[in-house]
C-alpha cells in the first residue's frame, strides 16, 4: 500500500466502528461503555449503517485500508450486523488489497462460540482482552473469565482468525518485577503476532480512582512503574516483539494497521456513541450517552454531536503527539505543512533533551529514545509550542 503522498485526500482511509455495551463495567476503565438489560438489534444495526452512509458521503472516492470495531465489548454484537456494516462500508469506499477488519473481544466461552460467524462476516483479526494470566488478578480487575476459559478463547482465536493479538495490564498492586517477567514470558510462548501491555492507571470515574481515593487501592509507584516498563521493552525486544509504540508490540509487518492510522495523523471516520474521527481538517465526535447518539439518528440521520474545524496549529500539534508515541518518530517536513508553514516544536528545548540522550533529531525527523520513552509524558510539553509561543 503506499498512499498518494502528494494528495492526503486519495490516501486509503480507516473506519471505526463503536459498540458501546458491555455485559459489565470493569472497575479500571474509563472507555464509553455501558451495562443495557437489552439491545434492539435490529435498531442497533440500522442506526449504525445510517452513520456509516452520512460518513461515506462525507467521504467519497476514498478506499478503506482499516476498520476497527470496538467498545464496549463488540463480540457482543450479532455476527449478522458486522456482516452488514462490512458490506455496507464495501459497497460505499470499497477495500484495499491488504484491508485489515479488527474486532475486540471478550475471551468468554459464549463469545469464543461466535469467532468462527465473525471470520466468516470478514473479520481477520481479533483483539482479546486476556488483560492477566493470573486468576488472582482477573478477579482484582473485575474481569468475568478465568485463566483457563481465556486461553481456551485464544486458542480458537488462533484457529479462526489470520491474525491474534490480545492486551495485558501490568502493574497491577504487589506485582513484583520478577512476577510480571513471568507472565509476560508465558504470554510471549503462546505464539501471538502482536501484543498491548499497558501499566495500570487510575482513571477518574472509575471504581478503582474511588478506592484510591479512599486509600483502598495502592499501585506501584513511579519507580517501581518505570521499572516495569523497561523490563517490558526488554523482554518483548529480546522475543522479536520490539514496542513499536508506547504499549503495542509486534513482530516485523505485524503492527496494527488500523492503529499506525491514528498515530500517523492519517484520515479516520468514527461512527457509533461517542467514536471520533479527523477527516480532511475536521475533528468530529458522536454523541456519547446511547440513547442520545440514537435519538440524533432518529432527528438528523447521523450521530454527530461536534463537526468542527480544526486550525494548522492543532492539526500539527495533534500529529506530533500521536507520532511521537512511534518509534518511528515524526517526519519534521510533514508536521511543518500542516502547520502551514513551521513546526510548532521549541527546538532549543529538544536540542537540550537530545544532548540528554532521550530524543533524536535531525533535520528531517525527531524520534523519541528508548531512554525516553519512560518519559515521553513529561517531555511533551517541553518541546511542543502552544498557539502563543509560535
Amino acid at each position: 500500500m503506499n498512499p498518494d503522498k502528494t494528495n492526503p485526500d486519495r490516501d486509503p482511509l480507516a473506519l471505526y466502528v463503536h459498540w458501546p455495551f458491555c455485559v459489565s463495567k470493569c472497575p479500571y476503565c474509563d472507555f464509553n461503555s455501558h451495562v443495557r438489560a437489552s439491545v434492539d438489534q435490529d435498531a442497533w444495526r440500522d442506526a449504525l449503517l445510517a452513520d456509516l452512509a452520512y460518513e461515506a458521503r462525507a467521504l467519497p472516492g476514498r478506499r478503506l485500508s482499516s476498520i476497527f470495531f470496538g467498545g464496549g465489548t463488540p463480540s457482543l454484537m450479532p455476527p449478522s450486523t458486522v456482516a452488514a456494516l462490512l458490506d455496507a462500508a464495501h459497497r460505499a469506499w470499497g477495500f484495499t488489497d491488504d484491508v485489515e477488519i479488527t474486532l475486540e473481544a471478550n475471551p468468554s466461552s459464549v463469545e469464543a462460540a461466535r469467532f468462527a460467524d465473525l471470520a466468516a462476516a470478514g473479520v481477520n483479526r481479533v483483539s482479546l482482552g486476556l488483560q492477566a494470566l493470573d486468576d488472582d488478578a482477573l478477579q482484582f480487575l473485575g474481569r468475568a473469565h478465568d485463566v483457563a476459559e481465556g486461553l481456551a478463547a485464544l486458542d480458537i482465536a488462533q484457529a479462526v482468525f489470520p491474525r491474534v493479538s490480545f492486551d495485558l495490564i501490568y502493574a497491577r498492586p504487589n506485582q513484583s518485577l520478577s512476577d510480571w517477567a513471568a507472565e509476560l514470558a508465558r504470554a510471549l510462548a503462546l505464539g501471538t503476532e502482536h501484543l498491548s501491555l499497558y501499566q495500570l492507571t487510575i482513571e477518574a470515574g472509575t471504581r478503582f480512582a474511588t478506592e484510591a481515593a479512599q486509600g483502598r487501592l495502592l499501585v506501584p509507584d513511579g519507580d517501581s512503574g518505570a521499572d516495569l516498563f523497561e523490563t517490558t521493552r526488554a523482554i518483548t525486544a529480546a522475543a522479536g516483539m520490539p514496542a513499536y509504540e508506547t504499549s503495542n508490540h509486534a513482530r516485523a509487518g505485524a503492527e496494527s494497521r488500523h492503529n499506525l492510522t491514528y498515530w500517523r495523523y492519517r484520515d479516520y471516520a468514527g461512527i457509533g456513541p461517542g467514536a471520533h474521527g479527523r477527516r480532511q481538517g475536521l475533528a468530529t465526535m458522536r454523541h456519547k450517552k446511547p440513547e442520545n447518539w440514537m435519538a440524533a439518528i432518529n432527528r438528523n440521520g447521523h450521530g454527530l454531536q461536534i463537526e468542527d474545524p480544526l486550525t494548522p496549529h492543532d492539526r500539527a500539534t495533534e500529529a506530533l503527539l500521536m507520532g511521537l508515541r512511534l518509534a518511528e518518530g515524526v517526519d519534521l517536513a510533514r508536521i511543518a505543512t500542516l502547520a502551514g508553514g513551521t513546526a510548532p516544536i521549541d527546538v532549543a528545548a529538544a536540542r537540550q533533551i537530545a544532548a540528554q540522550g532521550m530524543l533524536t533529531l535531525t533535520d528531517t525527523r525527531l524520534t523519541v529514545t528508548e531512554a525516553g520513552a519512560i518519559l515521553l509524558d513529561a517531555i511533551l510539553p517541553r518541546i511542543v509550542l502552544d498557539p502563543v509561543t509560535v
